[in-house]
């Protein structure tokens, strides 16, 4: 049985990467294109975009809880990609031989899963959560998983990957710590 390193390096997923990243040569050098993902690839780093729109959220609601919900999902998934996933995999990220118009922080993890593409739809995933405003949360995470195709920071199935860990990791989270509830229903999280 081959290994899931073994996988990402064998023929599909590299036609699959190789015929999305010439789809993306089409808008590579477009100004508006560039500024557009680079800015959404660098404020999509670390989770920070999310966290600031559970910050406006909850202080538009009054409800300080959501931070701290948000808070804490993001950091439980960036462990558990970062640490966790990530490690089984040793996937290099693509090869870059032209100069980026703007500088980007290259981070020194496997390129799979794209954490960027995770982070993004768990957050939106939470967000949405009984938000009118669900479909701009997976528009923006759409935009900032993209983003790292363009960039060349990650293979485009790096981001499939990702997306779809994400979501998952995010319908996890909410049926864990729902909205409106003060504290996750883990029996681990209760006072004993």
């Amino acid at each position: 049985m081959r290994s899931a390193g073994a996988f990402l390096a064998g023929p599909g997923p590299e036609r699959f990467d190789r015929a999305v990243d010439a789809a993306f040569d089409r808008i590579r050098g477009n100004g508006v294109a560039d500024a557009v993902m680079y800015g959404a690839s660098a404020v999509g780093d670390h989770g920070m975009l999310w966290v600031g729109l559970a910050a406006l959220r909850a202080a538009r609601e009054r409800e300080r809880g959501e931070l701290v919900r948000m808070v804490a999902v993001m950091a439980a998934e960036s462990v558990f990609v970062n640490l966790g996933v990530k490690s089984l995999f040793r996937r290099r990220r693509p090869v870059v031989d032209v100069p980026r118009p703007y500088h980007l922080r290259i981070p020194l993890t496997s390129s799979f899963p794209s954490g960027h593409a995770t982070s993004a739809f768990c957050a939106a995933a939470v967000l949405s959560e009984g938000s009118p405003a669900g479909p701009a949360y997976y528009a923006l995470a759409a935009v900032v998983a993209a983003s790292r195709v363009h960039v060349r920071i990650h293979h485009a199935s790096d981001v499939v990957a990702g997306v779809a860990l994400g979501t998952v990791v995010g319908r996890l989270a909410r049926r864990i710590w729902p909205r409106g509830e003060s504290r996750p229903r883990v029996a681990v999280f209760r006072r004993v």
